[in-house]
This record gives C-alpha cells, sequence and structure tokens, in this order.
C-alpha cells in the first residue's frame, strides 16, 4: 500500500476506529491538545484530520459561544462518522478537505489543529506551507504525531506479528503513523514553511484497555491494515488477531491492558 492508501479509512474501519481505538488510544491525547488551543473569544480554529471527531468534541468543549470551528478531513466516511459522534453545535462547520489544498482564503484562521494527521501526507511540507497561508499573522500552528514504535510497544507488538505472519510481503500500515517521528525533521519543516518559535514536547501517558481482544480489533481492523491483510489471503484477520491478542497479554497483561503511549507535540507561530 502507498502512503496515500493508508489514509483510506472507509468502510467499517471508521468506526472500528473510533470505538476500539478512540478511548485508549486517541481520547489523552485530544484533551491535551484541547487544553493548548487559543480560546479567546471569536476565535477561529481549522482542525485538519478530524477523524472521527474525538478531538473536534474535546474542542468544543473548551471554545466560547462566540468561537467558529471547522472541522475538515479527506475522507467523508470519517466524517460520517464524527457527525454521529459529535452533537450538532451552531459553532460547528464540517468539511471534507485536503489538508494540502485547503479551499480557504488567506489569513482565515487563528488557529491550524491536526491530531496525529501529518503522518499521513504525502506532502507535509505542502501541507505546512497552507497552514501557514490560512493563518492570521501570530496565529497558531498545533499537532501531534506518534514517536517510534519501539515507544509504543502495543503498536510494536502489532507490528511484529503482522509482519511475521506475512514474511515475504508484509502489510506496512504501522510504519507511516510511527515513520515519522524525527524531532529535528518536524522542527524543519515548520521553520522552512515560515513559521517561528516551533517547540516539539514529548507527551507520554500510560492508558488501559479493556482487555487485549478488544485492543487487538482496533489494531488490525481499526485501520487499512484489515484491508492488507485480506489482499493477501493467506493467513485470516481472525488468526492474525489471535497471535496479536497472546502477544498483547504476555508484555502488557489483560482486564485491563496497560498501554504506555509516546508522541510528540509540535507547536509553532505564524
Amino acid at each position: 500500500m502507498s502512503q496515500s492508501q493508508h489514509a483510506a479509512f472507509s468502510g467499517s474501519i471508521p468506526t472500528l476506529y473510533h470505538e476500539r481505538l478512540g478511548p485508549v488510544v486517541f481520547e489523552p491525547y485530544a484533551n491535551d491538545l484541547a487544553q493548548r488551543i487559543p480560546a479567546h473569544e471569536g476565535v477561529r480554529i481549522l482542525e485538519t484530520a478530524c477523524g472521527t471527531g474525538i478531538l473536534t468534541r474535546r474542542m468544543l468543549e473548551r471554545l466560547p459561544a462566540s468561537a467558529r470551528l471547522t472541522a475538515t478531513d479527506l475522507n467523508q466516511a470519517m466524517i460520517d462518522v464524527a457527525q454521529g459522534f459529535v452533537p450538532s453545535d451552531p459553532r460547528l462547520e464540517w468539511r471534507a478537505v485536503d489538508a494540502q489544498q485547503l479551499p480557504f482564503g488567506d489569513a482565515e484562521f487563528d488557529a491550524v489543529v491536526m491530531q496525529f494527521g501529518i503522518m499521513f501526507l504525502p506532502d507535509k511540507a505542502q501541507a505546512l506551507r497552507e497552514a501557514k497561508r490560512v493563518l492570521k499573522p501570530g496565529g497558531k500552528l498545533l499537532y501531534n504525531a506518534w514517536n517510534s514504535l519501539e515507544k509504543n510497544p502495543s503498536w510494536r507488538i502489532a507490528n511484529q506479528i503482522v509482519r511475521a505472519a506475512f514474511p515475504t510481503d508484509p502489510p506496512t500500515f504501522y510504519q507511516t503513523p510511527f515513520g515519522d517521528h524525527d524531532t529535528d525533521v518536524h522542527r524543519s519543516r515548520a521553520k522552512t514553511a515560515g513559521f517561528h518559535d516551533v517547540n516539539v514536547e514529548g507527551v507520554e501517558f500510560m492508558t488501559s484497555a479493556v482487555s487485549a481482544e478488544h485492543f487487538a480489533g482496533g489494531l488490525v481492523r481499526g485501520n487499512p491494515t484489515s484491508l492488507a491483510i485480506t489482499e493477501r489471503g493467506t493467513v485470516s484477520i481472525e488468526e492474525v488477531e489471535r497471535r496479536i491478542v497472546d502477544a498483547l497479554r504476555a508484555e502488557l497483561g489483560d482486564k485491563p491492558l496497560l498501554a504506555p503511549m509516546h508522541a510528540w507535540v509540535v507547536t509553532a507561530t505564524a
């Protein structure tokens, strides 16, 4: 699968992503990012790669009545799930938008925010230039990105099991979200796009899943890895999940499973 195919969250994937990965993986970082956004009267925020709206909902909880939030994602299927999860709100607009080609005017927003989306963009530099363009002078760029697989053991385990199941042609999805972890690259990209006061901060959480089995379903079926397994057809999704469950239990426990996570939070000023 290409990088663009790795961003193809459709079919049943968005719902499983939301239900099985959301509470464990994305909620803690959404809470963290939401506390960092500007929340003054009249603030205008653009969210790119909004996914199923986990960060969207958290930001709405912080924003005043006069704020405006435009939540966008490349995948309409993700937005469809988000709209069923985030209550209707007069401050909120949903739009299917490519973060690399923003259909907004110059200097429209006070902040551009993205949760775990930068890794999926084929042209990350272009996305940051577009973010800079639509931000007002002094506006804030705020996004997060995963550290390496080694620093995120539940995903490392899933990657090892999947690669072992398909040794001659392993699915490569996990390399995309966890392959953009060089802090110097993040700083350089933002500066090259015209941002200043660039800061990269490590944020670590210990989260828990109700069970290894429930979480493994998200690790496999809540992203395009399930599509790659089906395409190969030599080992079933159920068998891959069973192997992942056994490995997760052995290293991280069960009922609850305890999952350490580490990501980078990048902030910069336009």
